[in-house]
């Protein structure tokens, strides 16, 4: 695939261009012949460009961004070049506002550029548009939290109550900006900064739960790796649950497939029975489907 294919794939994107993210290319899932070490976004009046490895024609592509920048009224052009560590974004066109936001279905998230990560997990979007849609009046369970943006969509959805679990401090603060900058209201939200594995007795408190949303990171150095820990979370749902409690069970570990999940589900928590898996959105391609996102739903069978 050519530079010329590529922006055509992208100006197809721009046509409705609007407030909302939109994932413009999406190279990760080496659904495309070439550049798979390539992203564009659209977030508002940003361009975002993120390279995962250094390659030669890097000032054409940018050459090529700016002029699509030029084309769209953007006002900012952001890269970022992940294959080299501990890089920070680079404004190459523009300027950066202090408080950055990113608008989702009309819900806002606080974004900051300074992490390799800006806040928010976007190919989540239709798990959160699935929680939003069975939150009404049930209490839920918000695992690895980070910034709570699937708790934003679950208050929004008329949530009881949602439990947000995770070890970083500073992810959970920002998780309540985000209910903040919705006018949500947070005496119905719970920020619990613990570590999951060694913490049920603290989570089990606000037990039972209608709805448990497990999204981990595949690896964590240090505390947490899906291959030996997701089981972990699993054997302990039933003590969880209330009598039909739906669980979203997410993985975005490219060398573990849904039979995996599904296995350790029929092993340590046969009460689930599985329902269906989550299409991922059409924004983010990918040639094999197992290596990609994976959302599935499993429910408590009474």
């Amino acid at each position: 695939m050519n530079l010329d294919k590529l922006n055509n794939i992208i100006e197809k994107n721009l046509e409705d261009k609007n407030i909302e993210f939109k994932r413009l290319f999406h190279g990760r899932g080496n659904f495309y012949d070439d550049f798979e070490y390539l992203t564009v976004d659209s977030i508002d009046k940003i361009l975002l460009v993120v390279f995962y490895k250094q390659v030669e024609i890097e000032d054409e592509i940018l050459q090529s961004m700016k002029t699509i920048f030029d084309t769209y009224s953007f006002e900012t052009l952001v890269v970022q070049k992940r294959y080299l560590p501990n890089q920070p974004h680079e404004v190459l066109i523009g300027n950066l506002d202090e408080q950055l936001y990113l608008v989702e279905n009309g819900l806002k998230f606080s974004i900051s550029f300074q992490n390799r990560n800006f806040g928010i997990f976007t190919d989540m979007k239709v798990g959160r548009e699935y929680l939003a849609s069975i939150s009404k009046d049930k209490n839920v369970l918000n695992l690895f939290s980070y910034t709570c943006a699937f708790s934003v969509y679950a208050i929004d959805g008329q949530a009881s109550q949602v439990v947000n679990v995770d070890m970083s401090k500073g992810a959970l603060s920002n998780g309540r900006v985000n209910h903040h900058l919705n006018n949500l209201d947070t005496k119905k939200v719970k920020f619990l900064p613990l570590n999951i594995l060694k913490s049920w007795s603290r989570i089990k408190k606000f037990a039972p739960y209608d709805v448990i949303v497990i999204d981990p990171p595949s690896f964590q150095k240090g505390s947490f790796a899906a291959t030996k820990d997701y089981e972990k979370i699993i054997k302990r749902l039933n003590e969880l649950a209330s009598e039909d409690c739906i669980v979203l069970s997410c993985l975005n570990a490219p060398e573990l497939d849904c039979e995996f999940i599904k296995q350790l589900f029929a092993k340590n928590a046969p009460e689930f029975k599985y329902i269906k898996r989550l299409d991922n959105l059409k924004t983010f391609p990918s040639f094999d489907e197992e290596k990609s996102l994976k959302n599935l739903i499993f429910k408590k069978d009474k």
